[in-house]
Protein backbone atom coordinates (compact mmCIF):
# COMPACT_ATOMS: atom_id res chain seq x y z
CA UNK A 1 0.00 0.00 0.00
CA UNK A 2 1.33 3.35 -1.34
CA UNK A 3 0.68 7.00 -0.17
CA UNK A 4 -1.47 9.27 -2.60
CA UNK A 5 -1.54 12.78 -3.15
CA UNK A 6 -5.04 14.43 -3.69
CA UNK A 7 -7.05 16.95 -4.49
CA UNK A 8 -5.83 19.33 -2.11
CA UNK A 9 -2.41 19.33 -3.13
CA UNK A 10 -3.41 21.00 -6.86
CA UNK A 11 -1.94 24.81 -7.37
CA UNK A 12 -0.89 24.73 -3.69
CA UNK A 13 1.64 22.20 -3.79
CA UNK A 14 4.11 22.30 -0.92
CA UNK A 15 6.78 20.76 -0.69
CA UNK A 16 7.35 20.32 2.92
CA UNK A 17 6.75 16.34 2.49
CA UNK A 18 9.50 15.53 0.08
CA UNK A 19 12.16 16.11 2.55
CA UNK A 20 11.42 13.94 4.80
CA UNK A 21 10.85 11.36 2.47
CA UNK A 22 13.65 8.69 2.85
CA UNK A 23 13.43 6.95 -0.59
CA UNK A 24 12.54 9.91 -3.20
CA UNK A 25 9.25 8.64 -4.46
CA UNK A 26 8.13 12.27 -4.92
CA UNK A 27 7.44 13.67 -8.44
CA UNK A 28 7.12 17.74 -9.34
CA UNK A 29 4.66 18.88 -11.74
CA UNK A 30 3.45 21.97 -12.72
CA UNK A 31 1.16 22.78 -9.70
CA UNK A 32 0.75 19.26 -8.32
CA UNK A 33 3.11 16.58 -6.49
CA UNK A 34 2.68 12.87 -7.49
CA UNK A 35 3.62 9.57 -5.47
CA UNK A 36 5.30 6.87 -7.06
CA UNK A 37 3.36 3.65 -5.34
CA UNK A 38 6.56 1.70 -6.64
CA UNK A 39 9.01 3.33 -4.61
CA UNK A 40 6.63 4.93 -1.67
CA UNK A 41 7.79 2.21 1.60
CA UNK A 42 4.38 3.30 3.23
CA UNK A 43 6.79 5.15 6.08
CA UNK A 44 3.92 7.94 6.35
CA UNK A 45 6.68 10.86 7.23
CA UNK A 46 4.90 12.85 4.44
CA UNK A 47 1.99 13.17 5.78
CA UNK A 48 2.08 15.20 8.57
CA UNK A 49 4.45 17.55 6.77
CA UNK A 50 1.53 18.30 4.10
CA UNK A 51 -0.01 21.48 5.47
CA UNK A 52 -3.44 20.84 3.71
CA UNK A 53 -4.07 17.29 4.35
CA UNK A 54 -3.34 16.24 0.39
CA UNK A 55 -1.64 13.06 1.50
CA UNK A 56 -3.77 9.71 2.31
CA UNK A 57 -2.68 5.96 2.74
CA UNK A 58 -4.10 4.54 -0.39
CA UNK A 59 -6.39 2.42 1.48
CA UNK A 60 -7.73 5.44 2.75
CA UNK A 61 -8.14 7.89 0.21
CA UNK A 62 -11.35 9.95 0.76
CA UNK A 63 -14.41 9.10 -1.61
CA UNK A 64 -14.78 10.44 -4.86
CA UNK A 65 -10.89 11.00 -4.87
CA UNK A 66 -10.01 7.10 -5.99
CA UNK A 67 -8.90 8.62 -9.26
CA UNK A 68 -5.88 9.70 -7.62
CA UNK A 69 -3.98 6.63 -7.13
CA UNK A 70 -3.61 5.62 -10.34
CA UNK A 71 -3.19 9.61 -11.36
CA UNK A 72 -0.01 9.41 -8.94
CA UNK A 73 1.20 6.24 -10.71
CA UNK A 74 0.66 7.59 -13.80
CA UNK A 75 2.01 10.94 -13.20
CA UNK A 76 4.86 10.09 -11.42
CA UNK A 77 6.70 8.07 -14.09
CA UNK A 78 6.83 10.85 -16.47
CA UNK A 79 7.99 13.55 -13.56
CA UNK A 80 11.54 14.50 -12.10
CA UNK A 81 11.99 13.39 -9.27
CA UNK A 82 11.79 16.24 -5.97
CA UNK A 83 13.64 16.03 -2.91
CA UNK A 84 14.02 19.47 -1.87
CA UNK A 85 11.44 21.62 -0.60
CA UNK A 86 10.80 24.73 -2.80
CA UNK A 87 8.59 27.49 -2.45
CA UNK A 88 4.91 27.08 -3.45
CA UNK A 89 2.98 29.14 -5.91
CA UNK A 90 2.80 32.78 -5.38
CA UNK A 91 -1.08 32.21 -5.41
CA UNK A 92 -1.08 29.02 -3.06
CA UNK A 93 -2.96 30.39 -0.09
CA UNK A 94 -5.85 31.36 -2.50
CA UNK A 95 -6.13 27.52 -3.14
CA UNK A 96 -5.40 26.31 0.24
CA UNK A 97 -8.91 25.87 1.27
CA UNK A 98 -10.53 25.01 -2.60
CA UNK A 99 -11.60 21.52 -3.37
CA UNK A 100 -12.64 20.25 -6.66
CA UNK A 101 -9.97 21.32 -8.06
CA UNK A 102 -8.79 18.30 -10.72
CA UNK A 103 -9.67 20.67 -13.63
CA UNK A 104 -6.83 23.00 -12.54
CA UNK A 105 -4.48 20.08 -12.81
CA UNK A 106 -1.79 20.94 -14.90
CA UNK A 107 0.25 17.82 -16.85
Amino acid sequence: MAYVVTDACIKCKYTDCVEVCPVDCFHEGPNFLAIDPDECIDCSLCVAECPVNAIYAEDDVPQGQEGFIQLNAELAKGWPTITQRADPPADHADWAQVSGKLQHLEK
